[in-house]
């Protein structure tokens, strides 16, 4: 049962949940997931590999089963990608299955975001209704990012789906205090970890925060259940992570990004406290501060270097340059509609279940939101994808309690001000555009202006006015995130750091790709690739650059350093035994010799080689010949 968000002193009675789903209840859910179906499935092939360094661990592990547990960049198990490999295993499947190419690549990230939609569906209306339900799968359907990193090889869109689906057997679990729904919620947590490591733990607090207070249980059976779904997230995790650990060292490739080849190095370093703190912590470059390549010139703001990608800590950086383009058109109005719900809500029962569904949703956007604001270390725009959910649910079951409780004055004035909010703070977004569509933020201008006065007015009460004001209501807030996302879905994006909105933007930040490793490849060095028979066709110094090799010939690339070429695999030792037993043919120059500028091991690599071989030229392209020494 719910309560309706009323004025203080004005509770209603809470209404039985019905028995018998409303008529429209089926068509438009299957409508939601066939939109959201044809918005992320839409002419994939154009983006090709979209991010070439998780390609690149894909096509490894259509060719070996080991490279596709460790989620290695290269066949021969050199070394790992800097992130656990759960979503290479996925795409990896995909891959083995149907063949590997851009649509066996990408297709599962697509059906991951239906899949999220559909679930964030499901838990919203178990507690809230479908109305709210719907509501939150259309806005998070809806939202630019999500229409970005579901339609893209990065881990995060299966870190959503987990994030989501841990969400649902949460409110499983509220239903009859199941501990068997509290472990599956650690379940999907834990393969969380295996996603994106410390980010999937962001929820924690809000998961835990409303089982506590909600639960119909005693305060002692719910701690025992939190324990246990602690020890799921443990378990779910810490296998993959004993694995590695128990695997002998000289026959698995080294955990890129990690100081000292471990994974708990990397889960706390690098894609831990680094993440958090910044200062060049972690990374496989021994903790060096980064140096950006030649003519990347990274914006003010942040510690340690790469945390410059997300500018200035700080409240306002979800709303500023393209954070505010991916996730922010909601967050305004989800913040206020938190508030309210839980001001309206705190006489309810302890177990009420408004109350709940805004305890963990909203708890979702606040850590998250707060975290985001104020890391230091490496961030980028589109990590605002996990945020995402949060917003949607916390904004749609706060505006169906306000919608039920509008008879009162209160309520009815939260709801118009939250749609004047979202309506204004669009209009602002979509100025920074002001070449794009600017019919449209003029648009949704009038149609949220209308619909606040009838709210204030009370023309929603008229009989058959209601739903014109909720249709002018729904006009004003999703009309421009809605436009903008179907320009982030008709644009192909490519390389590390992809961004939403339309093509036409100028600067950085908006509907295009900025960041490394996709840059155009000579055909004649691919196809000198294509002909070698070797272990490697070629290496090169970092996945940024090699990992198009690799694509564009179909043969084992060895990427020297991992993903920037500052990672000590191969050591200099290995790479010469290598090439004395003839596993690789070329070695290609041109590629990040590290983040320090060709120091480390992959330097030493690079003037062993210039030492010992003789350069030639491919297309543009210095090319060395391994199997000719020239000493």
């Amino acid at each position: 049962m719910t309560t309706t968000l009323s004025a203080p002193g004005h509770a209603q009675p809470q209404p039985p949940v019905p028995v018998r789903k409303p008529r429209w209840v089926r068509p438009s859910v299957a409508a939601l997931l066939l939109g959201t179906g044809l918005l992320y499935l839409w002419d994939l092939a154009k983006i090709g590999w979209a991010n070439d360094f998780y390609a690149m661990a894909v096509q490894a592990g259509t060719w070996s089963w080991k490279a596709l547990f460790f989620g290695s960049l290269d066949p021969g198990n050199v070394v790992t990608v800097d992130k656990p490999p759960f979503s290479l295993w996925v795409m990896g499947l995909s891959g083995r299955l149907f063949g590997f190419s851009s649509w066996s690549l990408l297709v599962p990230d697509a059906l991951a975001g239906v899949a999220s939609v559909g679930l964030l569906y499901l838990a919203v209306r178990r507690l809230s209704g479908p109305g709210a339900g719907l509501l939150a799968g259309a806005g998070l359907a809806l939202t630019p990012v999500a229409a970005l990193m579901f339609r893209y090889d990065n881990p995060d869109a299966f870190l959503v789906l987990l994030l989501v689906a841990g969400a649902y057997c949460v409110v499983r679990a509220l239903d009859h205090a199941s501990t068997k729904w509290l472990v599956l919620a650690g379940v999907a947590i834990g393969f969380g970890f295996l996603d994106k490591m410390l980010q999937a733990f962001l929820v924690l607090p809000a998961f835990v925060l409303v089982y506590a207070v909600a639960a119909p249980t005693s305060l002692g059976r719910r701690i025992g259940q939190l324990l246990a779904a602690a020890g799921a997230v443990v378990v779910s995790a810490g296998w993959w992570i004993a694995a590695v650990a128990l695997w002998p060292v000289a026959d698995r490739p080294y955990i890129s990004g990690s100081t000292d080849n471990t994974v708990l190095e990397l889960a706390f370093g690098y894609n831990g406290l680094g993440r958090i703190f910044g200062e060049g912590r972690g990374g496989g470059g021994g903790g060096r501060v980064f140096t950006p390549p030649a003519g990347v010139e990274l914006p003010a703001g942040g510690r340690g270097g790469f945390g410059g990608f997300g500018g200035q800590t700080g409240l306002t950086r979800l709303f500023s340059g393209e954070f505010g383009g991916e996730a922010s058109w909601l967050l305004p109005a989800a913040v206020i509609g938190l508030v309210a719900g839980l001001w309206f809500t705190r006489r309810a029962p302890r177990t009420d279940r408004t109350r709940a569904a805004l305890l963990l949703w909203g708890g979702w956007l606040v850590v998250t939101a707060l975290v985001f604001s104020y890391m230091s270390g490496i961030i980028h725009p589109y990590y605002t994808v996990a945020l995402a959910p949060g917003v949607a649910a916390t904004l749609a079951i706060a505006a169906r309690e306000l919608w039920r409780g509008r008879a009162n004055f209160a309520a009815r004035a939260v709801l118009a001000v939250m749609v004047a909010v979202t309506a204004v703070w669009a209009f602002v977004l979509l100025a920074r555009t002001p070449d794009w569509q600017p019919w449209v933020r003029y648009a949704l201008l009038v149609s949220g202006a209308a619909a606040v006065a009838g709210l204030l007015f009370g023309a929603d009460r008229v009989r058959r006015a209601g739903p014109v004001v909720a249709v002018l209501g729904l006009c004003g807030a999703l009309l421009g995130m809605t436009s903008y996302t179907l320009a982030t879905a008709a644009n192909a994006h490519s390389g590390g750091t992809p961004s939403s909105g339309p093509a036409v933007a100028s600067g950085r930040g908006f509907g295009g790709q900025r960041g490394f490793g996709a840059g155009e490849i000579d055909s004649a060095v691919i196809d000198l690739l294509k002909s070698t028979t070797t272990k490697w066709a070629a290496a090169q110094s970092g996945a940024m650059q090699s990992a198009g090799l690799a694509l564009a010939s179909g043969r084992p690339v060895l990427a020297i350093g991992g993903f920037s070429g500052s990672d000590p695999a191969p050591t200099l030792a290995q790479f010469q035994a290598y090439v004395a037993d003839g596993d690789i043919h070329y070695y290609v120059a041109g590629g990040r010799g590290g983040f320090g500028g060709g120091r480390g091991t992959a330097g030493q690599i690079q003037t062993w080689v210039e030492q010992n071989f003789a350069p030639f030229t491919v297309g543009g392209t210095t090319v060395y010949d391994l199997t000719k020494s020239v000493v």
